[in-house]
């Protein structure tokens, strides 16, 4: 949560008394960016932008390099270029995030079964346990780190502390490549200096809001009275900001929640009207996110579809499914379907999307008494496998041959 170029970073240097830090929040360092860099040992040191050079795209990720230019993931990318016209746009590859993604959970799920996993590059740990194991929260701590850096070629940013919210500050505050350790009761002495902007839940409004009454600092939260507060922010907000402003957050580690959902949407450069592009546009994300439901070992109940219009109104049209699948063909015919009984075939754009809903786990969920798709699965099977050994798009169905546009992800719930 420091500076996002890290020009602020705070390590823990020396021994600790790191007994009562038992919960971690490990943090991959500019991860997108970090992974394109293995592709591109060269660039290292550089400011690199991830993400598609063109006029609607937006900033994926960029290496801490851009980020002191002002160059921030979200950020359009013709405001990204005009701050940074030095830096260097590479395109971006899911696929590879979520393989080196897998990895690094792995390694965790190796320290602690209590892994809470907060998307695709950062987790929280529950390390009480690993003591015989492993050692103490900073011995795990420089394990992990260790060990993502040797395995992956990555690095990652730890913050250990005695709750989940000292925890995910103080990997911000040493960022990048760094760890800080920050005992129960040195808790209160890190938090009270910083900015309100640090704190859990308070965004641009509420600073707004809290700076414009004289609170700027954790410390001036914890100082007032909740009852001030209250006047300011309201009843539930009060309170829980200023429990936070004096180190106290009850929240635990929890497992991982099954994924719910599953995703991929993409912006046309331009507003398309003909639906036979629309059309082909499902039938690839389609079988994007079957990918992934079968690398994750998901099969889904459901399928969503959506469309942004040229006028920016957006709508989404759900299908529960008869049998639960991984087959992107039947993800296609179902969203294909969707498409065609909205009955706006002439209109014009702007994006679309596929997403899998309701996911189960694909060994124990019901097979269908009839099952029409081997054909169909044999196919998608052997493209997963070419994809495998010669990359992504190796094989593909005849009419995307040549056709491959810019889309993005959608991960979890983060719709």
């Amino acid at each position: 949560m420091g500076k996002q170029d890290g020009s602020d970073r705070q390590v823990t240097v020396g021994p600790i008394d790191d007994s009562t830090a038992t919960i971690l929040h490990v943090d991959m360092d500019a991860f997108f960016a970090s992974v394109e860099l293995l592709d591109h040992p060269e660039l290292v040191g550089r400011p690199v932008i991830v993400g598609h050079k063109s006029a609607r795209s937006i900033v994926t990720a960029a290496t801490y390099e851009a980020r002191r230019f002002g160059v921030n993931s979200a950020l359009p990318m013709g405001i990204a270029l005009r701050r940074c016209p030095q830096a260097i746009v590479l395109e971006p590859h899911f696929e590879r995030y979520q393989h080196f993604s897998r990895q690094v959970m792995a390694i965790f799920d190796e320290i602690t079964p209590k892994v809470e996993r907060l998307g695709i590059d950062e987790a929280f740990l529950d390390v009480a346990g690993a003591r015989n194991v492993f050692g103490t929260p900073m011995q795990v701590a420089q394990l992990i780190r260790q060990r993502v850096r040797s395995e992956t070629g990555l690095n990652c940013s730890v913050g250990a502390a005695a709750t989940k919210f000292v925890a995910k500050l103080a990997s911000g505050l040493c960022k990048p490549d760094g760890l800080l350790v920050v005992p129960a009761d040195r808790s209160v002495a890190v938090l009270h200096p910083l900015s309100i902007a640090k704190l859990w839940g308070v965004g641009a409004k509420t600073e707004e809001l809290l700076r414009g009454r004289g609170y700027n600092t954790i410390g001036d939260l914890a100082a007032a009275s909740v009852a001030d507060l209250r006047r300011v922010i309201g009843d539930a907000g009060a309170e829980r900001l200023h429990e936070l402003a004096w180190g106290r957050d009850p929240r635990t580690v929890q497992a991982r929640a099954d994924e719910k959902s599953v995703g991929h949407e993409m912006t046309f450069e331009t507003d398309v009207t003909d639906p036979q592009i629309i059309r082909r546009e499902l039938l690839r994300m389609s079988n994007m996110v079957a990918v992934r439901l079968r690398s994750g070992g998901f099969v889904a109940r459901t399928v969503v579809l959506k469309l942004r219009f040229s006028d920016f109104t957006t709508i989404t049209r759900s299908r529960t499914i008869t049998e639960p699948t991984d087959l992107g063909r039947t993800i296609y015919e179902e969203v294909r379907q969707v498409y065609e009984a909205l009955g706006r075939q002439d209109a014009a754009i702007r994006l679309v999307g596929v997403r899998a809903e309701q996911l189960q786990d694909a060994a124990t969920a019901p097979q269908g008494l009839w099952d029409d798709s081997g054909a169909w699965r044999e196919a998608e099977d052997v493209m997963d496998a070419a994809s495998a050994r010669f990359g992504k798009g190796a094989v593909r169905q005849a009419r995307l041959i040549g056709h491959m546009p810019h889309e993005r992800p959608r991960l979890g719930q983060r719709d």
